[in-house]
């Protein structure tokens, strides 16, 4: 009969402490930021500034900037920023670290829409970059001058 009468009690403190559990678990999870890269996992170490194309001028003709196009071999030689350095959104994880040894370098980012280069900073990021600027997409937002590949 005294057990009858404990059951309630024992099936709440039960269950509180499953939410409880729960509760904690999906915090912990929401608060690490990660990105599979290959067959490692690594944490995001911190985030891309989206700028306009007005102010990736001002830091292009101010220099000390790497200028980085993440479209295809075709679309950079039909047209890019004149001193991009080309390194396909597809191939940074295996290439940036030899294309950009530096990973506190100022890299300013594009691809021909925006959503290429948003991916491809978010990649750098995770990989240890510390300063990666992206102006989104040459082809809709730049309206400078640009030089095409012989």
């Amino acid at each position: 009969m005294k057990l009858i009468k404990a059951l309630p009690f024992i099936l709440a403190i039960v269950t509180l402490l499953l939410l409880g559990a729960c509760v904690q678990k999906r915090a912990t999870d929401e608060s690490t930021a990660k990105l599979d890269v290959g067959q490692s996992t690594i944490m995001q170490t911190g985030t891309y500034k989206k700028i306009s194309p007005a102010e990736a001028k001002a830091l292009i003709d101010g220099g000390n900037v790497i200028i980085l196009d993440v479209r295809t071999q075709g679309e950079f030689d039909e047209g890019h920023i004149k001193g991009a350095v080309l390194l396909p959104d597809y191939e940074i994880g295996a290439k940036a670290a030899k294309v950009l040894p530096d990973k506190d370098a100022k890299i300013l980012i594009y691809c021909r829409t925006g959503r290429r280069s948003a991916l491809a900073a978010k990649e750098l990021i995770v990989m240890g970059y510390t300063d990666v600027l992206d102006f989104g997409g040459l082809q809709t937002d730049w309206p400078y001058e640009t030089v095409v590949s012989d």
